[in-house]
């Protein structure tokens, strides 16, 4: 069982950036796909982006994709969201969320452990 811990998070202007990072502890991280999920005020969560075990394989969702950079640096157990051109509407509490069997999926069922999020937000 892997225990994740994000922060990083703040507010930061529009058009600003801003990195996020995931502790894992508890496992062997690189045994995990990882994924960044986002969930803002009166909205259900959605899937940001994800990354495979050996950090290769990446997905994005559209809103965001040329914007973030997900890795991973699986000799420090340690999983980054770098955000870049910030705007208002990324506002959410991002979490973090491992899984064993699903690889670097985009549904955030195929994810069995989730970190406590970390709150970003964006002023216009």
């Amino acid at each position: 069982q892997v225990q994740l811990v994000e922060s990083g998070g703040g507010l930061v202007q529009a058009g600003g950036s801003l990195t996020l990072s995931c502790a894992a502890s508890g496992s062997t991280f690189s045994r995990y796909a990882m994924g960044w999920f986002r969930q803002a005020p009166g909205k259900e969560r959605e899937f940001v982006a994800s990354i495979g075990r050996l950090g290769i394989s990446t997905r994005y969702s559209n809103s965001v994709k040329g914007r973030f950079t997900i890795s991973r640096e699986n000799a420090k157990s340690t999983l980054y969201l770098r955000m870049s051109s910030l705007k208002a509407e990324d506002t959410a509490v991002y979490s973090c969320a491992a899984n064993r069997e699903k690889g670097f999926s985009v549904y955030e069922g195929d994810y069995d452990y989730w970190g406590q999020g970390t709150q970003v937000t964006v002023s216009s």
